[in-house]
């Protein structure tokens, strides 16, 4: 594994929502803070910067993170946008695949390594159904375009270990704090990079009486898809007012949460102001 510098772009699956963490920039850590801290220990010349934010829509993620992203010349960049999209009632989806394969032919063009991802179909709920169709047209488009332009892929829907409610938040939208471990791992590993993170055996899943999931789904609706919608419609979005975690290059090997303490995320974007 040679040093390099690797860039995060992206939306809240890049940013780490779902792994809390109060010593983290932003309060999360994330898959990409994991898999930083062991490019540090492989080599302590490693350099990481992660502008991903969560709610951003795949042209958002585009305007305002793409040109600091290449700005800082990266051997290697992840990029996982769409998503956000997906879940507008209205989405066109031909036009979305069609801007997010000029953005990948562009990365692939400036970058030497480009990592892509598809998103997971968690079934979870009915009323979830009609984005399903969403997720399949985006994964399609993600696996070939992928091949056409030799990006990496982490094919994340063909990951069904992902169908255990222990790897996702209670929103069922991010991935929890084991869930992000094995994002992190499943990078490394897609890279061709060894990696010392240990992934436990999930094991059996508790099983619930009927009557208990049902009411189960109730709650998760009324605590957490209705809310989202109502935010939707209202246009509130907790990314509007988030700086980036680590705009600025840092060397993971130093000790992130070091970092963390003494060069935040909103310190690093005043002094790149």
């Amino acid at each position: 594994m040679q040093a390099g510098r690797f860039v995060v772009v992206g939306d809240s699956f890049s940013e780490g929502v779902g792994d809390p963490h109060v010593l983290y920039p932003n309060g999360f850590r994330g898959w990409g803070d994991r898999l930083a801290r062991q490019l540090g220990r492989a080599d302590p010349r490693w350099e990481y910067a992660n502008v991903a934010i969560r709610s951003k829509l795949l042209d958002e993620v585009v305007t305002e993170q793409l040109e600091p992203a290449l700005a800082l010349r990266p051997t290697h960049l992840s990029f996982h946008a769409g998503g956000n999209d997906i879940l507008s009632l209205r989405a066109d989806m031909d036009a979305l695949m069609g801007r997010y394969a000029q953005v990948l032919a562009r990365l692939c063009g400036e970058v030497p390594v480009v990592v892509v991802f598809t998103i997971f179909d968690p079934r979870t709920t009915a009323v979830l159904e009609p984005l399903r169709r969403r997720l399949w047209v985006f994964n399609d488009t993600v696996r070939s375009l992928a091949e056409a332009h030799g990006a990496v892929l982490v094919d994340h829907a063909r990951m069904r270990e992902y169908e255990d409610p222990r790897l996702w938040a209670p929103d069922r939208i991010h991935m929890s704090r084991p869930g992000h471990k094995r994002m992190a791992a499943a990078v490394l590993e897609a890279l061709g990079w060894a990696h010392t993170l240990r992934i436990k055996a999930l094991g059996e899943a508790e099983r619930r009486p009927w009557p208990q999931a049902v009411a189960d789904e109730v709650a998760f609706v009324r605590r957490e898809v209705v809310p989202l919608v109502r935010r939707r419609v209202r246009g509130v979005r907790e990314g509007d007012r988030t700086p980036p975690k680590w705009p600025v290059p840092i060397r993971p090997a130093q000790g992130m949460k070091r970092l963390a303490g003494t060069h935040s995320g909103a310190a690093l974007s005043h002094r790149l102001g």
